[in-house]
């Protein structure tokens, strides 16, 4: 790792460089499109074509996977659109163009919670019935952002790391100084199974490797009095959304709205 910490800021900025070459186009569908910009800088836009006279609808920030959002992120989303569901798919900071500093799960916490806060004053949008999801990176975040703050009524996360100890590399995909044990701590949900602030459900596919963090942390979460689950379903890393998303359709229905809100 580079002593001098503006040789790391200068390969984050050549990394989000790299990631403005990403398009971002967006989705038409008659529910709802929209894209979240980090929380430190500007409001979250979004576009919400639901008619005036119709009942407010649940809704669900979806945190898509890798780092940077692409159209099949927003098709795998398609599941909770048809359930009736507004969903949100954030871009975080340094995503696709979209300004500040990438760090590997710790900013980009703040991002997930002002996209379900933004969400939640969005027109058509039921504020009592904010839901989280999200897939591998995304889904790691949906841990951490359902320890910290009370928004979501239920999250899902599907096939999330829990333990971030095992992150090694370049300082542009690891950000951070990686000769700090604490650095690693707390980017790792496993260590604040206490934390969860809502139900929330582990969802890992059948033919993943070193899913037993996951299933540890639902253990160590119950064992606190808190409502996590892990649940083992059909699939690799990332066929397992077929079979999980129905799933966290069931969990959002069965967590109606919430009356201290």
């Amino acid at each position: 790792m580079p002593s001098d910490p503006s040789d790391t800021q200068a390969r984050a900025a050549q990394r989000c460089k790299q990631r403005r070459a990403i398009p971002v186009r967006r989705p038409d569908n008659h529910l709802i499109a929209a894209i979240a910009v980090p929380s430190n800088f500007t409001r979250p836009e979004a576009e919400v074509p639901h008619a005036r006279d119709s009942a407010p609808r649940p809704a669900v920030v979806y945190v898509h996977g890798a780092s940077a959002f692409r159209a099949d992120h927003w098709e795998a989303t398609r599941p909770l659109r048809d359930a009736g569901f507004i969903v949100m798919t954030p871009i975080l900071r340094g995503e696709n163009g979209s300004p500040g500093a990438y760090s590997l799960f710790y900013d980009e916490v703040d991002d997930v919670v002002a996209a379900g806060e933004a969400l939640a004053k969005l027109p058509g949008v039921d504020p009592t019935r904010i839901y989280l999801a999200g897939h591998s990176n995304g889904g790691t975040l949906v841990m951490l952002a359902a320890m910290t703050s009370t928004r979501f009524r239920a999250a899902a996360a599907f096939s999330g790391l829990v333990d971030a100890s095992g992150l090694r590399g370049d300082p542009t995909d690891v950000p951070f100084d990686q000769t700090n044990a604490e650095e690693f701590r707390m980017r790792s949900a496993i260590e604040f199974p206490g934390s969860f602030k809502c139900p929330v459900r582990i969802y890992h596919g059948a033919d993943e490797a070193y899913t037993e963090g996951l299933v540890e942390l639902a253990r160590r979460a119950r064992a606190l009095g808190r409502d996590v689950e892990a649940v083992r379903v059909p699939g690799d890393h990332d066929t397992m959304k077929a079979a999980a998303l129905p799933l966290a359709i069931e969990l959002f229905r069965h967590h109606p709205a919430d009356p201290s809100r």
